[in-house]
């Protein structure tokens, strides 16, 4: 399948994304369209965000409208629209509290902040360090890359940032070795998307409830990826019946317009009073407008069933996929409509792959390939999706077939 060229004069933009040699101009429910109108079938959904597919009617006559009246204020003024949200998202979650942000690694920075200062304020500063786990993604600023703990994204950027410690992914007897009296927080994606789409264990998240309640911490669930709808609940964490104290989302929420947001309890957020935290761009009037147009949707009774269905009937045809192509696919994880395909070949082959047969899917660590499609998909989109991941990984093994020399 032939892609649109892109431009061929130098970039000035920083180099710091290896960026595949397309462009889109437009897009259609799960569909991303190029200038020269080519199509591709986006089960990349711009890394789960992209909830509602492209262009959903909703969403682009909500922020139409809101663009017509105002932009922004600052959160000098009241807010609306934002007080309407953050009581929908109280509504439908364990949350009490919710502060707006424009992306998910803020919202982690006001977790990561608000679980210091919750024990700060209650005469123990010396509570500031959060344990987190292996494989885990929180963000690329200074304190979520040392949160995430992954060494290639924190070289090159000065002393790692204090007071986050790191154990094996689950390990109970690291997990209790790690608590001490200065732990505040335990902090962990449900289900790891950069880190593989590797699904936490309920009976572990579970445990992690019970240590937070036996040594006076705080759980931070960072739901950023799985959040809103995703894997098959509003949250993931409801798979298992586990509540957070805090929680980050993003991504969904926005439906591919920038935002995110820190939920949290009445009592984890105690400390987070007058002048402790702010932001100039969170809860903007068009993110507002547009995050309560996402909830309009993901709201309605059906849309998650029919994200459990829709994702099922995925899941048991990458499952035949996975039979079809032993030597190149070598596991399927993940929950919903976040799965992944486990590897035996070089997860950047077949990204390549896919798109040159006209799908669009997201690497991740472990040699995993994701799919994270729109949640709007149909029965006839998992087919066609289907159908070209099988021409993908038929190339693939065409490739390995070919003599070294070739």
């Amino acid at each position: 399948m032939a892609s649109a060229s892109v431009s061929a004069s130098p970039s000035v933009l920083l180099p710091t994304y290896a960026r595949a040699p397309v462009a889109f101009e437009r897009g259609e429910g799960p569909w991303a369209i190029t200038a020269d109108g080519t199509r591709y079938l986006d089960f990349g959904a711009g890394i789960a965000v992209n909830a509602l597919g492209h262009a959903h009617p909703h969403l682009v006559k909500t922020l139409t409208e809101q663009a017509g009246k105002i932009w922004h204020t600052s959160n000098l003024y009241g807010a609306p629209d934002g007080e309407r949200l953050a009581r929908r998202l109280c509504e439908a979650t364990f949350a009490e509290r919710v502060f707006f942000t424009n992306s998910g690694a803020e919202a982690n920075e006001c977790a990561i902040k608000m679980a210091r200062k919750y024990h700060a304020a209650k005469g123990h500063p010396e509570r500031y360090h959060i344990i987190t786990f292996e494989g885990a993604f929180h963000g690329r600023t200074l304190a979520t890359i040392a949160a995430g703990g992954q060494q290639k994204y924190i070289d090159g950027f000065g002393p790692k940032v204090d007071g986050f410690d790191q154990v094996p992914f689950d390990d109970e007897k690291a997990l209790r070795a790690a608590i001490t009296p200065e732990t505040a927080a335990l902090m962990i994606e449900p289900i790891q998307g950069e880190g593989g789409l590797r699904t936490v264990p309920g009976r572990f998240l579970k445990l992690l409830r019970e240590l937070c309640d036996e040594h006076g911490l705080l759980l931070i669930f960072d739901e950023i990826q799985t959040g809103v709808g995703r894997t098959g609940k509003f949250f993931a964490h409801e798979h298992y019946g586990v509540t957070p104290d805090i929680m980050s989302i993003a991504k969904g929420i926005g439906g591919g317009f920038p935002m995110g947001a820190c939920l949290a309890t009445e009592e984890a957020a105690s400390g987070m009073t007058l002048g402790t935290h702010g932001t100039t761009f969170g809860g903007n009037p068009l993110a507002m407008a547009v995050g309560n147009a996402v909830l309009d949707v993901v709201l309605e009774p059906a849309f998650i069933d029919h994200v459990r269905q829709v994702a099922l009937r995925l899941k048991q045809s990458l499952a035949e996929l996975k039979d079809k192509h032993p030597q190149v696919i070598e596991e399927i994880r993940g929950e919903g409509l976040m799965l992944g395909l486990k590897l035996r070949t070089l997860n950047t082959e077949f990204v390549n792959e896919a798109r040159a047969h006209g799908i669009l899917v997201v690497g991740a660590g472990d040699n995993v390939v994701r799919l994270l499609p729109p949640l709007i998909i149909s029965d006839a989109d998992v087919a066609e999706a289907v159908k070209r991941l099988d021409a993908a990984a038929s190339a693939v093994e065409a490739g390995l077939k070919r003599p070294a020399a070739e």
